[in-house]
């Protein structure tokens, strides 16, 4: 039995493929099972499902930018090249079904496959999904969707099963965190999630008030891998009493091992609004305070944010009204109110669906007649 996992780009289409191709493993475990993935050339998807045995079959996409960009032009050319090769590709290795994850990535794989007949199911994370995922949205048997208010595909096609999450991603462990982060206890821990890129002007709101934070928070921070070395660097500057730099834990990128122990430590997380970060979050039965990226295509990121604290589990600050003190003086307040805190953490629970990535498994095995 053959699978083609596709998306697009990033460790936000990556991961829910990651947790998907895992629980096929576990039900599925006969000799014959190969997974594969086929989409562009990333370090999300060679590194990651490479370590789940999927084996990687690199492909061009072309990605369109919603902006005047030269890239756009070249990547216009991308497409229909990439399309060629996956239709070459599929056409010898004939997979019995595609799992799309969406994203620009994952769409010269889906046209090829419908020119071949394969079968398609699709998944979407955000309550707006992207171009690439309403065109595949045409071709797709069955939509798996994050939020119950997703826009723009027709209902009869809709399963809304949460957003696939790495099982092991909740294991972690208060004991196993205090060592790995070196936790001094005494204070709360606020968990800083700027996604896998980090975020910029997050980076800087908490440079600017760090000792403040500091003085009232034990913090651990994903500064993101291309500002990791400059953040470190303004944060020791910034810190200027020595007792209050061991309270502070920046790290360049959460991998699985980190994450799950950061979440299982923190009593609060700081995130953007990606569909990922929050199905985790939930997942893990945290208070969260949402900081959308205003630039997120559709402006999903708020939408998805908005949704999300609609049911009791987050509050939102938009980025335009993101100023150091406030955020501040927002956090103080937060953790003035235990009991806020304790029933947004009930409705994160309420809100998660930890076992999406089970249910996805479980309708491709079943449909592959398994």
């Amino acid at each position: 039995m053959k699978i083609v996992f596709t998306g697009g780009g990033t460790a936000g289409h990556t991961f829910p493929l990651v947790a998907v191709a895992r629980e096929i493993k576990k039900i599925y475990r006969k000799e014959d099972l190969e997974l594969f993935y086929l989409g562009p050339k990333d370090k999300y998807s060679l590194t990651l499902l490479r370590e789940e045995g999927v084996i990687i079959k690199t492909i061009l996409a072309g990605k369109l930018r919603r902006y005047f960009s030269f890239k756009n032009f070249l990547d216009i050319l991308k497409i229909p090249l990439g399309i060629l090769q996956a239709f070459f590709w599929l056409f010898f290795a004939a997979p019995d079904l595609i799992f799309s994850k969406g994203g620009y990535g994952s769409f010269p794989t889906v046209m090829a496959g419908r020119i071949l007949h394969i079968p398609i199911f699709l998944h979407t994370s955000d309550i707006t999904p992207g171009l690439a995922a309403r065109m595949e949205s045409k071709y797709a048997l069955e939509i798996f969707t994050s939020f119950e208010e997703t826009e723009f595909f027709p209902k009869e096609k809709i399963i809304c099963t949460g957003n696939p999450i790495r099982e092991e991603i909740l294991k972690g462990s208060l004991q196993e965190a205090r060592k790995i982060f070196e936790l001094q206890g005494g204070k709360r821990i606020i968990l800083i999630l700027g996604g896998s890129q980090g975020a910029k002007n997050i980076n800087e709101i908490i440079l600017e008030i760090l000792p403040e934070l500091l003085a009232n928070f034990e913090i651990i921070h994903q500064t993101g891998s291309k500002t990791f070395t400059r953040v470190r660097a303004e944060a020791a500057a910034m810190i200027r009493e020595e007792s209050l730099k061991k309270y502070y834990h920046p790290l360049p990128f959460l991998n699985e091992k980190y994450l799950k122990n950061a979440l299982a430590c923190c009593d609060l997380v700081v995130s953007r609004g990606g569909a990922g970060g929050i199905f985790e979050i939930a997942g893990a039965k945290k208070p969260s305070l949402l900081i959308p990226l205003p630039t997120s295509a559709q402006n999903h990121q708020l939408k998805n944010a908005y949704a999300y604290s609609r049911a009791g589990a987050a509050e939102v600050i938009e980025e335009k009204n993101l100023k150091p003190h406030f955020f501040l003086e927002r956090l103080k307040h937060l953790f003035s109110r235990p009991d806020l805190l304790s029933k947004m953490s009930v409705s994160a629970e309420s809100f998660a669906r930890p076992k999406a990535a089970q249910i996805i498994a479980s309708y491709i095995l079943e449909y592959l007649g398994q």
